[in-house]
């Protein structure tokens, strides 16, 4: 009986892939958990390669109901690096739940970008970085489901 390597290698989610999503949900936590340190100690976020962290994390989108958008960002990317890291050891149904959560990071990432570029007029760096953390654990899984397919239990 000939197995049909195509068929197969769609079928299963290799576990580097959420392995790697780990990782870079891990950058987006540390990123995420600094700025939030930072705004509770009223501290200055040193901006050295673009100017205008300080405008956007003190503008009045920087916060939801009293809280930083940065602490909301430090519990999404907790909750992505877990996903991420039950799927990597085995419990694949993991990865589609940690799809559902990427996706609503993106776009809110992307919302946020909106509102540094056009209602802010400045930049911060940490939050970009943020925002291509969120768009790149999108992009995994995306790829994942185009490549592979739905990952078997």
């Amino acid at each position: 009986m000939e197995v049909n390597r195509e068929t197969s290698r769609k079928s299963s989610l290799p576990v580097w892939l959420p392995a790697a999503a780990a990782i870079i949900a891990l950058v987006g936590l540390i990123d995420s958990v600094y700025l939030t340190a930072k705004h509770y100690a009223d501290g200055v976020v040193p901006c050295s390669l673009i100017d205008g962290c300080e405008k956007v994390l003190t503008s009045t989108y920087a916060e939801i109901l009293g809280v930083p958008i940065a602490a909301l960002g430090a519990l999404s990317y907790f909750i992505a690096f877990s996903l991420a890291t039950l799927a990597a050891f085995g419990d694949r149904r993991m990865w589609p739940v940690f799809g559902v959560l990427t996706a609503a990071m993106a776009a809110f990432s992307l919302w946020l970008i909106y509102l540094q570029a056009f209602e802010i007029g400045a930049f911060c760096q940490f939050c970009l970085i943020s925002a291509a953390t969120s768009l790149l654990l999108f992009v995994l899984f995306f790829a994942s489901r185009f490549f592979f397919g739905s990952p078997k239990k």
